[in-house]
This record gives C-alpha cells, sequence and structure tokens, in this order.
C-alpha cells in the first residue's frame, strides 16, 4: 500500500488548493524558542581539511545571526526572529554510517532541518532517505549533476543550494580555450566516483565542443582518500599532457599538490585544479606557481568585495585567526539559502515557517552570498542552485600581506556555465551549451 504523504497531497492540489495550502502554512506556522538544524561535515578523515573550516564557519554564523549581527540583507535574529540551535556531525565514515546518523538527527534528536554534505556519493545515498523522512535537507556543497538528473529525479524535501560542479568544467574549459589557445593534450586525475567521474565526463565534452583538436592522453582515478598519488604521478611525468584537470578536494588535493612538486611535474605540465583555492588554503606558498585555480563559484580568494563579504571575511579571520578556507564560504551560504527562504515564507517575525513553505519559497528565489556574487534556485523546479564563477592563475605568494596572487581572472556569469532548466549537464554540453548566454 502506498503512504500517502503530504507530498502526494501537494501534487494532487489543483493550483487553487497549492495557493491555499501555502497561505494556511504560513499562517499556522509553530512559534518556537529555536530552529534545531543539524549540521554535517567532514571533520575528521581527509575531508576535514574542506569539512572543519565549513563547521567553524557554521559555528560563527549560527553565533552571529542568534545575535543579529550580519550586515544586511541578514540583518535580523536567527531565522525570522527564531534563534538556531545547531548540532554538528561528522561526515566521514561512508554511506551506511551517514545513513544511521541521519535517521538518528531526525528521528531521535528531532531537527527541524539539516544543513550538509560534501561527498557526492553520500549525497546520492541520502536522497531517497531525506524523501522517506520528509525532513527539508539542503545539500550545501556536493555537486553532481546526477544527483537530480538520475538519484532523486523528482525532489521535494531535497534542496541544494550549492551549484553543480557542471559549471566548474564548462567554465575551465572557457578560459583554456580564451588563456591557453595552444594547449592542445590533457590528462585527468580524478576521484573514484560520482564526483571525479562526473567532472572527467563534463570537462572532455565541454572541451571537444570548445576545442575539437584536444587529445587526451591520461584518465587515472584512484579512490577518494588514497593518500598516496606516485603511480599516478609517473604515469603524468612519463607523458606528460599539457594540462592536467584535477577536480580533488580536501586532503586529497592537498596531497597530490604536494607530490606533484616534490617531483617536479609542475615543470612539464599546466595543473588546473577546479577546487584550487582550497588547495591554496592547505599549502599557502608550497602550491605549484602557474596552477590554474577555481572555487566552485568565485569563492575564498576570488570574492568580490561587498558589506556581507567583507564582514564575513573579517569576522571569521577575527574568530579563528585566518583568511575563511573555500570550506568556510560555502558553509555560509548553505545557511543563508535556508534563512532567506524562511524569512520571504514567513507572514510574521518570531515563527518558523512550515517546511511546505520554506521550500515553495526557494523555489526561483535569489539570494545573497559571502561571497558577493548571488545564487539563484533557478534548476530542478527550483531544488538547484546556479551562480557565476571564476578562474585564475596562482602566480606566487605575497608574503607581507599573506595572500595568494591571482591573476588574469575571468568571471563567468552563471547562465554562460550552467544549463538551462529541463536539460541535462552532458545533453546541454554536446549541443555546444545551446541557450548559454556568455
Amino acid at each position: 500500500m502506498t503512504t500517502f504523504t503530504r507530498r502526494h497531497a501537494r501534487r494532487l492540489c489543483s493550483a487553487t488548493c497549492l495557493a491555499a495550502a501555502a497561505l494556511f502554512a504560513t499562517a499556522s506556522a509553530q512559534a518556537q524558542d529555536s530552529v534545531k538544524i543539524g549540521f554535517v561535515y567532514f571533520l575528521s578523515g581527509a575531508g576535514a581539511a574542506y569539512g572543519t573550516p565549513a563547521r567553524d564557519s557554521a559555528a560563527m554564523m549560527v553565533d552571529a545571526l542568534n545575535e543579529g549581527s550580519l550586515p544586511a540583507p541578514y540583518d535580523t535574529v536567527g531565522i525570522n526572529g527564531v534563534s538556531i540551535e545547531p548540532i554538528f556531525i561528522d561526515e566521514a565514515g561512508g554511506t551506511r554510517k551517514q545513513i544511521a546518523e541521519y535517521r538518528r538527527l531526525v528521528e531521535r534528536e528531532g531537527v527541524d532541518m539539516v544543513i550538509g554534505y560534501n561527498s557526492s556519493g553520500n549525497c546520492n545515498a541520502l536522497a531517497p532517505i531525506i524523501e522517506e523522512l520528509e525532513t527539508l535537507t539542503n545539500f550545501f556543497h556536493c555537486g553532481n549533476p546526477g544527483l537530480f538528473e538520475d538519484v532523486d529525479t523528482d525532489p521535494y524535501y531535497v534542496v541544494r543550494s550549492a551549484p553543480m560542479g557542471t559549471m566548474d568544467q564548462v567554465a575551465l574549459a572557457r578560459y583554456l580555450a580564451a588563456k591557453f589557445p595552444d594547449a592542445l593534450s590533457v590528462s585527468g586525475v580524478n576521484q573514484d566516483y560520482s564526483w571525479g567521474q562526473d567532472n572527467w565526463v563534463e570537462f572532455k565534452a565541454a572541451m571537444t565542443a570548445l576545442k575539437p583538436d584536444t587529445t587526451y592522453k591520461n584518465a587515472l582515478f584512484p579512490a577518494l582518500g588514497a593518500g598516496d598519488y606516485g603511480s599516478e604521478i609517473s604515469a603524468l611525468a612519463s607523458d606528460p599532457a599539457d594540462i592536467t584537470f584535477v577536480s580533488f578536494w580536501g586532503g586529497d588535493a592537498d596531497a597530490l599538490m604536494l607530490q606533484a612538486a616534490s617531483r617536479g611535474l609542475g615543470d612539464d605540465t599546466t595543473f588546473a585544479f577546479t577546487l584550487g583555492t582550497g588547495v591554496i588554503d592547505g599549502l599557502g606558498e608550497n602550491t605549484i606557481e602557474g596552477t590554474i585555480v577555481g572555487a566552485r563559484g568565485p569563492n575564498s580568494y576570488l570574492a568580490k568585495s561587498t558589506p556581507l563579504s567583507d564582514w564575513f571575511a573579517a569576522s571569521y579571520e577575527e574568530t579563528y585567526g585566518r583568511y575563511p578556507p573555500l570550506g568556510a564560504y560555502v558553509a555560509a551560504q548553505g545557511i543563508l539559502a535556508i534563512k532567506a527562504a524562511a524569512e520571504k515564507a514567513a507572514s510574521e517575525t518570531g515563527n518558523l515557517p512550515e517546511t511546505d513553505a520554506i521550500i515553495e519559497a526557494l523555489r526561483g528565489l535569489t539570494f545573497e552570498t559571502v561571497d558577493g556574487y548571488p545564487i539563484t534556485m533557478a534548476l530542478h523546479n527550483g531544488h538547484q542552485g546556479i551562480s557565476d564563477t571564476a578562474y585564475g592563475v596562482y602566480t606566487g605568494w605575497d608574503s607581507d600581506a599573506g595572500m595568494p596572487i591571482i591573476e588574469d581572472v575571468t568571471v563567468y556569469p552563471a547562465e554562460c556555465v550552467n544549463p538551462p532548466e529541463g536539460v541535462t549537464a552532458v545533453e546541454w554540453i554536446e549541443s555546444g551549451f545551446e541557450g548559454a548566454n556568455c
């Protein structure tokens, strides 16, 4: 027998019924002392290089929101006047552990919502569980397009305010075509799970569309968390390509860069790290000069100065004694997406709107972020965000400023590097980016 849920009820309603339901949901929102949110980040293992700053950022943001000390448009207390009660969980341990932890958060801790998850594998595994348990969950950073194209094709409780990784590959291909026109060969080193596999497929397709004379040498897929990349570096060094594409993140990215630098591989190939600012966060002046770097959007060292982004960078540095790493930026945007939607859905301050009303408010929502560029919930019926993104070249370390020097930065508009609604990422790329607005 099919279980009849609120989700089924909404989809059986007419447009009039839905409008009435939304009004009722907002009007009947529960007054409560706090909103309990589960935050899930990698706090151990190789992913901790990425997840620990994300946790730190979330803790700082929660404190500031509860004090009402953020700049506009987020200068109201908590979420619509309701203070935030955080519960932090480690994402390490594999998908079975994360499914058990998620059920515990919902069924025993009684969280109102969950914000978290960096691993695309965890996001894929959790999506059906989330829809079953009917708890709003914002995947703050996992980026595989297959989440909504293949796994959760009719999402309701699952949302992803982070843009898909597709924009990383498309923007990088555009950057190479414009800035490195003489680069004619490419190798790839990507982690052997959905994130790395999808990224390589999309990047090759984008390069083929923009530079059809490109040849491909090595396509290497070490295991997530492998740590030792001696065999991969040997393969790359034996037949170096003009460009080596890498979508590693966290400690894996740092380890690959260090091991490649020790072998002098940066002299023979130009590395292109789609999460390169994260590598700079970990390695600083030990980053290979000449590396092309992205940041899953114009985050971190590619951010634009605004009152909100300036506040974020200064507050993080004051709190933790360092410039905010990439993970800190994306963790903050995951929280702000929910705050912006909840306050759009609310009829009065001091109540947390019903989940249905928050989800409805997310559809098509454009919200400001701490990198200075907005995100719009434009794809998959408003469950998937898109944003501008940027690439540049790391050319050295400014010791006086304690900051990297990144030159030749190009910012790509969201509509230039993300597929339109209703088209899969690879289909759009293979069509020659039909409808792209650059």
